[in-house]
């Protein structure tokens, strides 16, 4: 996924940005709300960590008028607040999860991928299409029961295809998940991992339409 963070711990936030990132994720790491705002207009993320205190304002504001836009980017809030009444005001604002610091990134990143999976519109993290076997929970793949092994850039690919099985995603999408903001994209990084993945499933399953993207097949 392509991830937002706004946290202005330098400790913590390099924590998070290389666990997440790890774990093929894109991530852009921000300080401010306002490089927040910026950078959410400039790209389409999957999800927002979103501390709550900020240098120049507050985390929830910043929350409230993202909805009040009608934007349904998947917000996970992580703040040391851990007063009931705190949490309740971020859920109410729109928030899909809310984490108490400090916390265990295995605990992160389970409720990461459960949130991403309710917006994708299934919630079940195993999915299977053909004789491809995903668990997007432990982030595995297998082919008839084989299990595949994956690079985290290859697993990145798969699971946003695997998120519109049967659906073109375009060759920006695919980017988006691969690299974080500012990171230099190499030209053919796309059609590279394609290709490997290609090599690992078979031919078929991953489609190209020719100028528009690639897709799962599902029959």
């Amino acid at each position: 996924m392509r991830i937002l963070l706004v946290e202005d711990d330098e400790m913590l936030g390099g924590a998070l940005r290389d666990h997440v990132a790890a774990e093929g994720h894109a991530v852009d790491w921000v300080r401010r709300i306002d490089d927040a705002g910026h950078a959410h207009v400039t790209v389409a993320y999957d999800l927002i960590l979103l501390d709550l205190s900020l240098p120049d304002g507050r985390g929830l504001d910043f929350l409230k008028r993202l909805r009040r836009r009608g934007d349904t980017t998947p917000v996970m809030i992580l703040t040391a607040m851990d007063q009931l009444s705190m949490r309740i005001d971020g859920l109410n604002a729109g928030a899909d999860d809310y984490l108490v610091k400090p916390f265990d990134l295995s605990e992160l990143m389970a409720r990461l991928g459960a949130v991403a999976r309710r917006y994708a519109g299934n919630p079940n993290p195993l999915v299977t299409i053909g004789p491809l076997d995903i668990d997007q929970a432990n982030r595995t793949a297998s082919i008839e029961g084989r299990r595949l092994d994956l690079t985290a850039r290859e697993w990145a690919i798969l699971e946003r295809l695997a998120q519109r099985p049967g659906m073109l995603v375009s060759r920006p999408q695919l980017e988006d998940a691969l690299y974080a903001f500012g990171a230099e994209i190499e030209s053919n990084a796309v059609e590279v991992y394609v290709s490997r993945l290609r090599k690992k499933l078979g031919v078929s399953l991953i489609q190209t339409a020719r100028g528009l993207g690639y897709r799962l097949a599902t029959e």
